[in-house]
Formats: C-alpha cells, sequence, structure tokens
C-alpha cells in the first residue's frame, strides 16, 4: 500500500465545495499558528470554497474564536466551526435536573455556559462531563484509575467532550480528555464520545457546509483534513469523506523527519486500518 506525500491543497482544490478541516495539530499546536496552513485556508475560500473547522475541543465554539484570534489566525480563513464541546451541551441539557461532576481543567467550563446546573463531587454527582485532565502538564490518565474506579462503582454515565488522548502542544505530547474516557470505558463505564470519529458531529459540520454553500454538499465534495488517525481519518473514512492527511501533528515522531515523513513508516502506520489516506502531507500548504 502506497500514498502520495507532499500534497498541496491548490492541486485538490478544484475537486472539493467544502472542506472540513481540523484545528490542532493542522493549523495550530496551541502555542503558535502555522503560517502555510493559514494561507492555504484563506486561498481555498477567496476561490470560492467553504471551509467548516471541525475540532475536539471541549469548549462551545465560541472559545476556539477567541483562542485562533489570539494565535493571529484570520476569519478570512475559515467560514465556522464545529466543536464536540457543543456537542457536549446537548448530552448536559438532556439531563436537565442532574447533578454534575466536571473533570477536567478551570479554562473548559465555558461548555456549561449559560446552562442552568448544579456541581457536585466525584461521590455525589449523577454524571460526568469529562473535558480532560485537571493538569495536563504533568498528569497522565493512570493518575486518575482510582478516581474512576469509584465512578463505575456508582454507574455513572460519562460525556467525553473531547475524544482525543493526546495532542502535540508546542512540541510536546500531552494527554486529553479521550484518554480519561478510554480508561473509563475499560473498566466497564457507559461512555459517550461527542466528537470525531463518531457521526454527530460531522453532521453537525454537514449541516453548516450547507448553510454557507446554500444548497447540500454531496460528501464526494468534500475534503476533510486531519492529522489523527484515530479520529481524523477514522471519522473520514466512516462517512465517505476523502482525506488529506497531516504527517507533522501528533504522529510525527512515528513518521521521521517532521518534514520529511517516511513513505514505507507512512504505509506501515495504516495498514492496521486496511485503508490509505487519499493524500498525505507533511504541513497544510497551498
Amino acid at each position: 500500500m502506497t500514498v502520495s506525500i507532499d500534497n498541496r491543497l491548490s492541486a485538490l482544490a478544484g475537486r472539493y465545495d467544502a472542506l472540513l478541516c481540523d484545528v490542532w495539530g493542522v493549523i495550530h499546536n496551541g502555542v503558535a499558528a502555522f503560517p502555510d496552513a493559514v494561507e492555504a485556508l484563506s486561498h481555498y475560500r477567496a476561490g470560492g470554497g467553504r471551509v467548516i473547522l471541525i475540532t475536539n475541543a471541549p469548549r462551545a465554539n465560541a472559545d476556539v474564536y477567541t483562542q485562533l484570534d489570539r494565535l493571529n489566525v484570520p476569519r478570512a480563513a475559515y467560514d465556522t466551526i464545529v466543536t464536540s464541546g457543543d456537542l457536549t451541551r446537548g448530552a448536559i441539557l438532556a439531563r436537565a435536573g442532574q447533578s454534575v461532576f466536571h473533570l477536567g481543567p478551570e479554562r473548559d467550563r465555558s461548555v456549561f455556559a449559560g446552562i442552568d446546573v448544579r456541581f457536585a463531587g466525584m461521590d455525589d454527582a449523577d454524571f460526568i462531563v469529562c473535558t480532560g485532565l485537571f493538569n495536563d502538564d504533568t498528569e497522565t490518565a493512570e493518575n486518575y484509575r482510582d478516581m474512576l474506579g469509584r465512578a463505575r462503582s456508582r454507574s455513572l454515565f460519562m460525556a467525553c467532550a473531547n475524544p482525543d488522548v493526546i495532542v502535540e502542544k508546542g512540541g510536546r505530547i500531552i494527554y486529553c480528555a479521550g484518554a480519561l474516557a478510554d480508561l473509563y470505558r475499560d473498566l466497564g463505564g457507559d461512555v459517550l464520545y461527542a466528537g470525531k470519529p463518531y457521526a454527530p458531529i460531522y453532521e453537525a459540520a454537514f449541516a453548516a457546509a450547507e448553510k454557507f454553500t446554500g444548497m447540500p454538499v454531496a460528501r464526494s465534495r468534500m475534503l476533510a483534513i486531519g492529522d489523527s488517525v484515530r479520529t481524523d481519518f477514522t471519522g473520514a473514512r466512516n462517512l465517505g469523506l476523502d482525506f488529506l492527511f497531516v504527517t507533522s501533528g501528533i504522529h510525527a515522531e512515528e513518521l521521521g523527519a517532521r518534514d520529511a515523513p517516511d513513505a514505507t513508516m507512512l504505509a506501515k502506520m495504516f495498514a492496521g486500518t486496511g485503508a490509505l489516506p487519499m493524500a498525505a502531507t507533511a504541513r497544510l500548504r497551498w
């Protein structure tokens, strides 16, 4: 199995009416934006294409707009943002009147904004909303095994606001809510994953694409872009979308040099999935 590497978006753009583009790892690394990616998306939109950012950020999309503004990603580079945090809000609203334990850092509290929520400790709550680790600078999922064991003993439902297991932040790998959710699921817990690779977040992105194009967009006319095999590639494959794989994200070390990925290692990475992305590139660029 082989896949073309070093593809430019300009060579692919004419085939598609809309892009469903990942954010962290493709447009920025949590610390700085990638100028080539910003330029590529801006060019695509200037030519009439629509760009829907689709992210497993465990926050409302207003917070992601603010983050991108802070990183100097111009709004001309995209049309709108669909977040797993927005879908998590639906799960919270569906449990109105129940108390919630928020497992995650204070910065993610916007997922509850505008919702009448009663917070409680793990041992008293009716369900869990997991947005991440309390301290992703120093902790891993194993730090939470005992806590999650107590939650499992009470048969608590967990809404996972970010199915990502890891992301790259400023050149280092940190753990995300998906790592905790996977551990809880392995312990026998009931988990809702509110993001990629699961269908609901893509359905929201399809609706957004239709809104901005003024008509339904055929899946054959959409290109998904991302850096994660587990979430981005799997989600695109399950929904029948062409996929452009960005190798310099979370899998960069597995593929050799960040700016010169090894084609053999790339093929080996995807061998276990039984499929290949339509194309790959070290970095998203026009």
